[in-house]
C-alpha cells in the first residue's frame, strides 16, 4: 500500500508540475521512472528503465486532438512492476506500452468530462471573472491529477502481485521473445518522430544518415556533427542567396526609376 501511495503521489505531482510550469517536459520517462524508482527504493534501476522507455515513448507527443499512448501511467506502472518483480528493464518495456495504450482510454474519458466545463468557462470569460476561470482550470487539472493517482495506486495495490505471478510463469522461450521485441520497440519511438517530419523535400537527408550509419559505419557523434554543419550551410547560404537576390532586385528597380525620370 505504501509503495502504491508513493508512486501514485509522484505521478500526480509530475502532471501538476508539467501543466503549472507551462509544459516543462518533466512528463518524460527518464523523470517518471527515476521518481518511481526513488519511491520504491531503487533509484539506479529507475534511471536505467527510464532511459530505455524514453526511446519507446520519444515520439509520443500530443498534437492537437490526437491523444498518444499515456506514457505517464505506462512508464510509472511499467517501472514499478519491473522493480517489484525484479525482472529489469525488459519487463518495463514489455508492460509499459500496453499499459499506456489502456490508460489512453481513461485520459480520453477525463477529456470528455472536462469538456463539460466549456460552457461555464465561456460564461466566466464574458463576465471577465479571472479568479473563477483560474479555479475552473485548477479544478480540471486536479481532476486529471486525481485520475493518475487513483489508477496508479489501485494498479499497484491490487495488480502488482498478479503481474508478478504472471511474469514468473512466463515460459523461457516466450520471455526471450519478449526481450527481443522489447529491443525492437525503440525503433517504434524513432518511427513516430520520423513520420510527421519526413516529406519529399527532406527524405534524402534521412537516406544520407542511414547510409552513413549502416554502410560507412560512422559513429553517431560524427553523423550528428555532420548534420549540424550541413544544416548550418543550407540555412545560412540560403539566406545569403535570398539577400543577394533582394539586393539585385532593388538595384534593378533603382535603375529603372532613374531611366524613367
Amino acid at each position: 500500500m505504501k509503495e502504491g501511495l508513493l508512486v501514485g503521489l509522484a505521478v500526480a505531482f509530475i502532471w501538476f508540475v508539467e501543466k503549472m510550469l507551462g509544459t516543462s517536459m518533466v512528463n518524460r520517462p527518464i523523470v517518471i521512472s527515476s521518481l518511481a524508482g526513488l519511491a520504491l527504493g531503487d533509484l539506479h534501476q529507475g534511471i536505467i528503465i527510464g532511459a530505455s522507455l524514453e526511446l519507446v515513448f520519444m515520439g509520443a507527443i500530443q498534437v492537437g486532438a490526437a491523444v498518444p499512448p499515456e506514457l505517464l501511467v505506462g512508464t510509472a506502472l511499467g517501472t514499478a512492476f519491473a522493480i517489484t518483480s525484479g525482472q529489469g528493464a525488459e519487463i518495463a518495456l514489455t508492460l509499459g506500452l500496453p499499459i499506456a495504450i489502456l490508460a489512453q482510454s481513461l485520459k480520453v474519458l477525463v477529456f470528455i468530462i472536462r469538456s463539460w466545463f466549456m460552457d461555464y468557462a465561456v460564461s466566466l470569460a464574458k463576465k471577465a471573472n479571472i479568479r473563477g476561470m483560474f479555479w475552473l482550470n485548477m479544478g480540471g487539472l486536479l481532476l486529471q491529477c486525481s485520475m493518475y493517482f487513483i489508477v496508479v495506486f489501485l494498479a499497484l495495490y491490487f495488480g502488482a502481485p498478479v503481474v508478478q505471478s504472471f511474469v514468473e510463469n512466463i515460459p523461457e522461450t516466450l520471455m526471450h521473445g519478449l526481450e527481443v521485441a522489447g529491443k525492437l520497440l525503440p525503433a517504434v519511438g524513432f518511427a513516430l518522430i520520423l513520420q510527421p517530419m519526413m516529406n519529399k523535400h527532406n527524405f534524402l537527408y534521412f537516406i544520407l544518415g542511414f547510409v552513413m550509419l549502416s554502410y560507412l559505419e560512422l559513429p553517431i557523434m560524427a553523423i550528428t556533427i555532420f548534420g549540424i554543419v550541413l544544416a548550418f550551410v543550407i540555412v545560412f547560404e540560403g539566406e545569403k542567396a535570398s539577400n543577394q537576390h533582394d539586393n539585385n532586385g532593388e538595384n534593378e528597380d533603382e535603375l529603372e526609376a532613374l531611366f524613367n525620370d
